[in-house]
């Protein structure tokens, strides 16, 4: 067992980036087959193999430069099914692959398309229901699709709808809209007609918390994730015919999150609350049984990822925390659990870090539920306190209308691995703790958003966590914004910054923003500053950190992908040309195969090959030498490779 961090191993950064030796596992529909991720020739694509012979996998998909990042069943289990872009453009299509064939078809063979699934059925299993915007690139027109013979059909052609909802009989039940006041009108869809009055709204405070979460398989109920009247969002069904609402659950701190539903009759039989944890309750008996067992079975978290229509297999998902991520296979009726894989045995007895839940106060008065990962060896009382102070990051989530949540987490285990207390913290604006939460970052970013991450800092500080000049800020979009803000309005506060993909101008931002967004404009508008308005567009302006660049006295290194589709290249390249007119040092680092994101490993490993090598030079912790980790990207290093130990020796290949 090692006592110090500097004495720990140093954990390879492929191990924690690197492909892994299997993921996302699922089983079909009918229990016959399993399916999973899995380099094939360096590349993730998807391996099927018989329920009855895991070990008799075979690739199907022969993706060679982008991964596949998630699959999916057919419903008749006839055919696997995937999404996949080019070079990160978020223009995503459907692929097929049939499972007796082999044979792969492209489903929605369009240019500068991105596919939505809008229904699938338990009952109709060789159809389902797509959104594509193939004809208008701002809104999803509605379309069948024949499993069987690859035929797409018209449905619906879309006016200006946010989104649709379909039935069990792959009926078109509803469609949804924002409204002028920034929440969401639903409308009731009748024979492909859209009714000219909503049947429910939401006002702007309850948008982001209220949600219609699907129908029964008969029809009678539509669920809701619901906040209005109320702060938490609750899990409510309503009556389809009289319009009658029932609560079903509820929690004070936090909304009701994700359900388990009968595979065939839709019913919710067991709800998640995640406030610190995620926790599972269960409705239906048999289904309370089944989670005790896994409870007892299992440590740390778990999750259901894959069941048979006849939900007597789960593919279930382990989370240990402190072990490498475990997927089994849990056969209900027999009762057994069985390993299926590990994803990433090359940390088996790699000394990952434990994380804790914590809450910190901001200054006026809300609670920030925020996770802290310690260095190994720091806390030998294992209080969750470092025995004294050391080094920091703080990490900070994208969204910003996302959150933070407990479990493995790469970059934790990675940064802590490394020397430095990680920190992330849900700020205001943060989803999953209430509306009043998510309501009070309206308007506040750079303000009151950016406060509470120097709450969380004084909090560290304060707490005996971290060195007051060794503290880091990093993250990516949203977290990258927070970063370049955290070096602009406050630069005395952090010793350096790591932005990736991050909004340097929030008004060019506004400008570039995908056109199948512009449904939801109004959001933005609403929530960060209208642009439209003389008093918006100044309010947009003052939180620019971009207008503010010479203000930057800290090392920053900037990651980007070039055909990022939410967050334009211009924006790093905007404030980049700016700090260099100043005469500020910067790294820039540029992947022309990406998007918003790093999604193939090998860009993701030379990225923190850089960032870790950044971090030492920055705030004193350990770092594996830059070495040969870029040769396999697509990085080019636009700025600043000299500000980088070893990078500019390894630059090339």
């Amino acid at each position: 067992m090692t006592t110090t961090a500097e004495t720990a191993p140093l954990i390879p950064r492929d191990a924690l980036f690197g492909n892994p030796v299997r993921a996302a596992g699922q089983i079909s529909p009918d229990g016959k087959w399993l399916s999973w991720l899995a380099p094939k020739d360096g590349v993730l694509n998807i391996w099927v193999a018989p329920a009855n012979d895991p070990d008799a996998g075979r690739a199907i998909t022969s993706a060679t430069d982008r991964p596949i990042r998630q699959h999916f069943w057919s419903p008749d289990a006839s055919s696997v099914m995937y999404i996949q872009d080019k070079g990160g453009d978020e223009n995503f299509l459907l692929y097929g692959i049939n499972i007796a064939t082999g044979a792969e078809t492209t489903l929605t063979p369009f240019e500068k398309t991105r596919v939505q699934i809008v229904g699938a059925s338990s009952t109709i299993k060789d159809k389902v229901l797509l959104g594509l915007n193939n004809r208008d690139p701002r809104f999803h027109d509605v379309h069948m699709l024949d499993l069987t013979t690859g035929k797409l059909t018209l449905v619906l052609e879309n006016s200006g709808y946010a989104g649709f909802m379909a039935d069990d009989t792959l009926t078109l039940r509803m469609a949804l809209r924002q409204n002028a006041a920034g929440g969401t009108d639903y409308f009731r869809v009748t024979d492909n007609v859209v009714a000219a009055e909503p049947f429910e709204s939401t006002a702007m405070e309850d948008a982001l918390t209220t949600s219609p979460a699907g129908y029964t398989s008969d029809g009678s109920t539509l669920y809701w994730i619901d906040s209005r009247g109320r702060n938490t969002a609750a899990l409510i069904a309503q009556d389809s015919a009289s319009g009658e609402k029932r609560i079903i659950a509820e929690d004070d701190k936090a909304d009701i999150g994700g359900t388990l539903r009968d595979p065939v009759t839709g019913v919710v039989e067991a709800y998640a609350v995640n406030y610190l944890k995620n926790e599972w309750t269960a409705i239906d008996p048999e289904i309370g049984v089944s989670l005790d067992f896994l409870k007892s079975k299992l440590e740390g978290q778990f999750g259901i990822a894959s069941r048979t229509d006849d939900d007597s297999i789960w593919i279930v998902g382990n989370d240990p925390l402190v072990k490498p991520a475990a997927t089994y296979i849990y056969d209900r009726k027999a009762g057994t659990l069985t390993p299926f894989y590990t994803s990433r045995p090359a940390l088996e007895g790699a000394p990952l870090q434990p994380m804790y839940p914590i809450e910190i106060a901001s200054r006026d008065g809300l609670t920030l539920p925020s996770y802290l990962t310690l260095p190994p060896g720091s806390d030998t009382d294992g209080d969750g306190r470092p025995d004294k102070p050391v080094p920091m990051v703080l990490l900070v989530h994208g969204g910003p209308w996302a959150r933070d949540g407990y479990g493995f987490n790469a970059n934790h285990q990675m940064l802590a691995n490394r020397g430095y207390a990680v920190l992330s913290v849900n700020f205001r604006g943060s989803t999953g703790f209430g509306k009043d939460f998510i309501n009070a970052g309206n308007l506040q970013w750079g303000l009151k958003m950016h406060d509470d991450l120097i709450d969380a800092v004084e909090f560290a500080i304060g707490d005996f966590i971290a060195q007051p000049d060794k503290i880091a800020i990093m993250g990516g979009s949203y977290g990258g914004y927070a970063t370049l803000a955290g070096l602009t309005f406050t630069p005395d506060i952090f010793a350096c910054g790591v932005d990736i993909v991050g909004p340097s101008n929030l008004e060019t931002l506004l400008k570039t923003i995908p056109p199948y967004w512009e449904p939801l404009v109004k959001q933005f508008h609403t929530r960060m500053g209208d642009p439209n308005t003389e008093e918006g567009l100044a309010m947009l302006k003052a939180a620019s950190p971009l207008y503010k660049a010479d203000k930057i006295v800290k090392p920053l290194l900037i990651g980007q992908g070039a055909n990022d589709p939410r967050v334009a290249q211009a924006e790093s390249d905007q404030i980049v040309t700016a700090m260099k007119s100043a005469g500020i040092p910067v790294t820039y680092v540029l992947y022309p195969d990406e998007g918003h994101g790093f999604a193939r490993p090998e860009n993701n490993i030379a990225f923190y090959a850089i960032a870790e090598n950044f971090l030492a030079a920055c705030i004193g912790g350990r770092a594996e030498p830059v070495g040969d980790a870029l040769k396999p990207s697509s990085a080019q290093i636009v700025e600043g490779a000299e500000h980088v130990k070893g990078l500019e020796a390894n630059l090339g290949g």
